[in-house]
């Protein structure tokens, strides 16, 4: 079902180097305009795409530095939103980030990752993949009931309203050429921590489920010459994990949505292990997070090599696919440090190298 034996994928983020972090606060906060900062862009980013290219990983992103986060580009490309309405620590106990809300209907500006991803094509001659939020992310992440119930008076009517628009962004991605795109699902993971479910008031976790199969489905319906990914993991900031716990409660969400392949955290202890694999869905490719991207430590490619085998007695060989647990730096602000990043992807990189020698 992949193309080759254990490819390999990055989930998307990279650190930022400090003067891009400086640089993305400077945008954010009318310091510069968003002209002026694409243009000191351009000239950072293939850095990102050279490094991931070195460390030989074969499915590349642009690192997603001109981001600030990997949902708020939604509100970045959507007129609707109001910034820095409600804090991230409410319902996420690893960071306080400030983040947008919807106020009034949305409606898009200009394309979401549409022209990073040109830019992408245009510096490697590797795969690329480029990521965008689910539209279930999107609404359980920038919809609250004190800001924007006037707009949406239910949450699940916003989603509806983000799936057009992330469509009409996955049409101009195939468009480009990008041989996999992502979306962007943490959200549907977080339900396996109680903690969360109690925090967000979620007491129907079927109903949820259901929400986030249906916006996948409706978002890559008809699409079916581009390999779509769902990324699925706990949330992190500063190498804490803002949920913890098995993904036994949504693994039966995996198998009624429409998309080729899953990248699941799993080399972190914070993501209970995988015994949860036996029921992992026979047609669908596993991208098994086996870099843990909160740990310092580098794994070495007989580690990495460990927990793919460990996989291989649940999951076939030919359905996996090996990826971090999660971006790097999913957020701007996230104090992550690169070169300890290309030294993790170079690992699992050789890892998988040492797992075609053996096992193709």
């Amino acid at each position: 079902m992949t193309d080759q034996l254990f490819s390999t994928y990055v989930v998307g983020s990279l650190p930022r180097l400090q003067w891009v972090r400086e640089l993305i606060e400077e945008r954010k906060r009318g310091k510069i305009s968003w002209e002026a900062a694409e243009r000191l862009l351009d000239s950072a980013v293939p850095a990102a795409i050279a490094m991931q290219e070195r460390a030989g990983v074969d499915y590349i992103s642009d690192g997603e530095w001109r981001r600030e986060s990997y949902v708020k580009v939604f509100a970045d490309a959507v007129d609707g939103f109001g910034y820095d309405l409600h804090v991230e620590g409410a319902t996420h106990r690893a960071s306080q980030l400030p983040y947008p809300a919807v106020v009034s209907k949305i409606k898009p500006r200009k394309p979401i990752a549409a022209d990073e991803a040109r830019f992408l094509k245009q510096h490697t001659k590797a795969k690329t993949i480029v990521a965008i939020p689910s539209p279930y992310t999107v609404g359980r992440r920038m919809w609250t009931a004190e800001h924007s119930t006037k707009a949406y008076p239910k949450r699940e009517e916003f989603m509806e309203a983000c799936i057009p628009i992330i469509r009409q962004e996955v049409k101009r991605l195939v468009d480009i050429g990008v041989e996999a795109i992502q979306l962007d699902d943490p959200w549907l993971a977080l339900l396996v921590d109680p903690e969360y479910r109690e925090r967000e008031g979620i007491k129907d976790a079927d109903k949820e489920k259901a929400l986030s199969v249906h916006c996948v489905n409706e978002v890559t319906k008809g699409f079916d010459n581009v390999a779509f990914s769902v990324h699925l993991c706990h949330a992190h900031f500063n190498r804490k994990h803002g949920t913890v716990g098995p993904y036994d409660l949504i693994i039966d969400a995996l198998a009624p949505m429409n998309v080729q392949r899953f990248a699941m955290e799993f080399a972190t202890p914070d993501a209970g292990g995988i015994g949860v694999l036996k029921r992992f869905p026979k047609n669908k490719v596993l991208g098994l997070g086996c870099i843990d991207h909160t740990d310092k430590n580098v794994e070495t490619p007989e580690q990495v090599v460990q927990r793919v085998e460990a996989a291989m007695e649940m999951v076939p060989k030919e359905n996996i696919t090996l990826n971090p647990d999660c971006g790097f730096s999913p957020s701007s602000s996230n104090p992550m440090d690169l070169d300890e990043a290309y030294l993790k992807l170079k690992s699992m990189s050789q890892a998988a190298q040492l797992l075609r020698e053996k096992h193709g």
